[in-house]
């Protein structure tokens, strides 16, 4: 489901958000100055599943811009910004999916990307890897790939535990300069961006719960406190509930929260976290929505079933009448709401991932003989792009004397 004609004439609006994105994105930007010339990925082809976003162009555009042909299509239905499709459309890129698109035509355009025979791949959520997995007869040619979320990072190490995994990954996800801003700060900021503008309520005294208390749940409890919220914790790790509560939120079961909460978020990468038995307690009224990457955490199929009717109320916002004779609000039918509602993570913080991507990628193509396996960001990559943020924001650190050096490097502390 290429873009067509008609769609391009979208652009315009798209390069618009493009531009705008990467004047906020100063590595991507000192990156694509400095490979552009050299063209390391000239030969190549690199198959993305990732959201399309203003942000996701501009990688894409640096990997184009280093010399890679390169196709992509969207890791979730909803997530796609069809004026940014477009405009990368108009720059030659191969886009397949647009927002809105049925399973069947999300599944298609991941089946185009990899018809592709790609060398490399980025995911977002493992969906494309995945798939790969399933069709070897689209798999020959790939020298590694990467992962760009929890959530595709436990899927793929589950895949290298059940000695399945076909070709090695480098787990963005993991590297300190994406979790500790991207997962925390991003998810935090566009998960609260898309419930107001889904809604507009007011977040000041209501009760948030948020289940699940990793980078992102972390983010969004602490923004939704900032601005008011009364928030409370679900958890099922001790520790992450232990650090909820010394973090000064209240922590108690799903099945407790069900019955005080306004709005709830969940935020695990895990199903069934609301169920029917959790929705039959909840107040009239309550608001709920999913910052995880599938739309699993939300028992929908239950919520659907045990519908009298449901009516679209805003852009982005469904009223469910149960046959309880209450009335719940689904934000982003229970799909990744920062995206579905909102415009996704800002790009400071993709600035850092992507990024991330970029230069794993690379390193990648520099170690083609990797052994199989689910790889960490390289530590001198993760540093590296954390160098690269500071002197773009013109934030000077200090370095290590010779005698500090020497002081750390020795296993009798105390007497040099």
């Amino acid at each position: 489901m290429e873009y067509s004609i008609k769609d391009i004439n979208l652009f315009k609006d798209g390069e618009n958000k493009v531009n705008w994105a990467l004047n906020h994105m100063p590595v991507i930007k000192y990156l694509r100055e400095k490979y552009s010339k050299r063209e390391p990925f000239k030969g190549y082809k690199i198959g993305a599943c990732l959201h399309i976003t203003s942000e996701t162009a501009n990688l894409i555009l640096n990997f184009k811009e280093a010399g890679a042909e390169i196709y992509l299509c969207a890791s979730n239905p909803l997530s796609t910004q069809d004026e940014v499709a477009a405009y990368l459309v108009k720059n030659g890129i191969s886009v397949f999916g647009k927002r809105g698109e049925t399973a069947k035509e999300y599944n298609k355009n991941i089946e185009e990307v990899a018809k592709r025979m790609v060398n490399f791949v980025i995911d977002d959520g493992g969906d494309l890897i995945t798939f790969l997995h399933q069709n070897d007869k689209y798999r020959k040619n790939i020298i590694g790939a990467t992962e760009e979320t929890t959530t595709g990072v436990i899927r793929l190490k589950n895949l290298y535990k059940q000695k399945l995994l076909k070709f090695p990954v480098i787990a963005v996800n993991n590297a300190k300069t994406k979790y500790l801003f991207d997962n925390r700060y991003g998810t935090g900021q566009s998960t609260v961006d898309g419930l107001l503008r889904a809604t507009n309520i007011l977040i000041a005294g209501k009760i948030i719960v948020v289940c699940g208390y990793g980078w992102c749940g972390k983010g969004i409890a602490h923004r939704m406190k900032g601005m008011g919220g009364r928030v409370i914790i679900v958890e099922v790790d001790p520790i992450k509930a232990l650090e909820a509560v010394m973090d000064g939120f209240l922590v108690m079961p799903i099945n407790k929260a069900s019955e005080i909460g306004d709005i709830f978020i969940t935020a695990t990468g895990n199903t069934s976290v609301i169920t029917l038995k959790e929705i039959d307690k909840m107040k009239n009224g309550v608001i709920l929505g999913n910052s995880g990457h599938f739309n699993v955490e939300i028992k929908m199929d239950e919520i659907e079933k045990y519908t009298i009717r449901k009516k679209t109320i805003r852009n982005g916002l469904t009223e469910y009448n149960l046959k309880n004779g209450k009335k719940i609000f689904i934000l982003g039918e229970g799909r990744l709401l920062n995206l579905a509602c909102a415009e996704g993570h800002p790009p400071e913080v993709m600035d850092m991932s992507f990024a991330n991507q970029f230069l794993s990628i690379k390193f990648l193509k520099e170690n083609p003989k990797l052994k199989i396996n689910v790889y960490d960001v390289p530590e001198e990559i993760d540093v590296k792009v954390a160098e690269y943020k500071l002197a773009t924001m013109n934030i000077k650190i200090d370095n290590l004397t010779d005698l500090q050096k020497k002081y750390l490097s020795s296993w009798e502390l105390g007497t040099l």
